[in-house]
């Protein structure tokens, strides 16, 4: 024989085998499993032991189940074959992604999905069917859904700051030596138009000597017969005076110096608004230049409140809301406020949003950089669907919710939330419907059930038979 034909006869062989095999091991389990209908008791039979929560787990011997620890029970062999079950009656149609949406006849609901049977009895593809004795081992309890109105006070900390409109910077518009300093600490109080600092400056006193010359020039000038010549001198005068007030040189320190006819050493600045010395960025003999801030006065007299928000709090925030500030080291009733502004924008080192809160501060009890406790009374949220928050299994990707359909049934729902009160009540935005009953407690259980018939019916299920193509013995050698 040829080596070529002995390696056909071999592969033959080979496939011989195979085959023989799968029909063999096909023929031991068919119409042979445990408690399958149409089994036929063997004298000596072996009895076995199942759990009832997991039907895959079979011993030979007593003893408890491995996963959750219940005792297992004895399967009952196989007799007749069993009569053909009844066939079910079809009681509506629902849509698998919303249950909400019935109908009486097949079809597809608006997203295109093909809707799934509801019967009169049985539990329908999805369903977790458990024994009653089981639920109550379980300790299982449920909670109806419905209508309520949620309501919730957000207790959260501020902090007290300036009123950003009511700070002022106060610097000079020349450079020059700060001669004498009339406000020479942090803290102190001053009145709108006290003086500040003396500032002297070469370029001051040259343009105060200009301003002379120029009136002197007009002077002279306005006694001439030519129109123009008058105008002149008087245009000139202008100008060297729109250039010391631009120096901030008042109109009376500009009367006095024509007055007096001799230049000012010195230029005194005069603070613009009362408030409070918050910082102080010069000393006596400093030389200073323009542009450069001196000063910053802070008015006190209206303060700031910033309350910090948590993200999921956010829908429950909106300006106009009334807001209670406390402080927790201070004696007094707490004050009463409105949130006037909600920042566009959320904090990434505490990822909260700030919340402004306004109050007048006459006696200066407010002080900024203070910290308050806050309670913002949201307003509340009127006739939602709602549950119990910890009826919700929430996953990361969905939010589901086990409801009770009664004998045993439990359906997995997969439904929308939205706020949550403070008496542990989450709204409802889809999902559910006002009557039904969620599983309040043991839902983890079902949701591992569940998760396991789901495994079971996709190992069950039969695989696609891939086409492939006929292999040419000729092209294997």
């Amino acid at each position: 024989m040829s080596s070529r034909s002995r390696r056909i006869l071999l592969i033959f062989s080979l496939i011989a085998a195979m085959a023989a095999g799968y029909f063999a091991g096909a023929g031991r389990h068919v119409g042979h499993e445990p408690g399958a209908p149409g089994e036929t008791a063997q004298p000596g039979e072996k009895t076995q032991y199942t759990c009832g929560m997991h039907p895959f787990i079979i011993q030979d011997e007593p003893g408890l189940c491995p996963i959750c620890g219940m005792r297992l029970t004895p399967m009952r062999p196989g007799g007749e074959k069993a009569a053909a079950p009844a066939e079910r009656r079809i009681k509506h149609w629902v849509s698998p992604m919303d249950p909400t949406y019935v109908r009486d006849a097949p079809g597809q609901d608006y997203m295109g999905h093909d809707l799934v049977a509801v019967y009169e009895e049985g539990s329908a593809p999805g369903q977790v069917l458990i024994d009653p004795v089981t639920v109550q081992n379980m300790g299982l309890r449920t909670a109806p859904v419905e209508r309520r109105d949620l309501n919730r006070t957000i207790r959260t900390v501020g902090l007290v700051e300036y009123e950003e409109p009511r700070q002022f910077a106060v610097n000079s518009k020349i450079d020059g030596w700060v001669e004498r300093l009339y406000v020479n600490e942090t803290g102190q109080f001053v009145k709108k138009g006290q003086p500040l600092l003396d500032i002297y400056s070469p370029e001051l006193v040259a343009a105060q000597q200009e301003y002379l010359l120029a009136l002197r020039n007009r002077d002279r000038l306005a006694q001439s017969t030519f129109a123009e010549i008058a105008a002149g001198g008087e245009r000139l005068l202008e100008a060297a005076r729109t250039r010391l007030k631009y120096w901030d040189i008042s109109a009376r320190q500009i009367a006095e110096l024509e007055k007096s006819g001799q230049p000012r050493k010195t230029l005194t600045l005069y603070s613009p608004y009362s408030g409070v010395v918050t910082k102080k960025d010069v000393v006596e003999g400093m030389r200073v230049m323009s542009g450069v801030d001196l000063l910053q006065i802070s008015d006190l007299s209206r303060v700031w409140v910033h309350a910090d928000i948590f993200e999921f709090e956010l829908p429950w925030v909106r300006p106009g809301l009334s807001a209670t500030v406390e402080l927790p080291f201070a004696a007094g009733p707490d004050r009463v406020g409105k949130i006037t502004y909600l920042y566009p924008y959320v904090i990434g080192e505490t990822r909260t949003t700030q919340a402004r809160i306004e109050f007048e501060n006459p006696g200066l009890e407010l002080r900024p950089g203070m910290y308050t406790n806050v309670r913002i009374a949201a307003q509340p949220v009127t006739d939602v669907l709602a549950v119990p928050n910890h009826a919700v299994l929430r996953s990361g990707k969905r939010e589901t919710v086990f409801v009770a359909l009664g004998e045993g049934r439990f359906e997995p729902r997969v439904v929308t939330t939205g706020v949550t009160d403070n008496e542990g009540f989450v709204q409802i935005l889809s999902g559910l419907r006002v009557g039904e009953r969620v599983v309040t407690s043991a839902q983890f259980m079902l949701d591992s059930e569940s998760k396991l018939q789901e495994a079971i019916q996709k190992m069950l299920a039969p695989e696609p038979m891939e086409t492939k193509p006929e292999i040419d013995l000729e092209d294997l050698f």
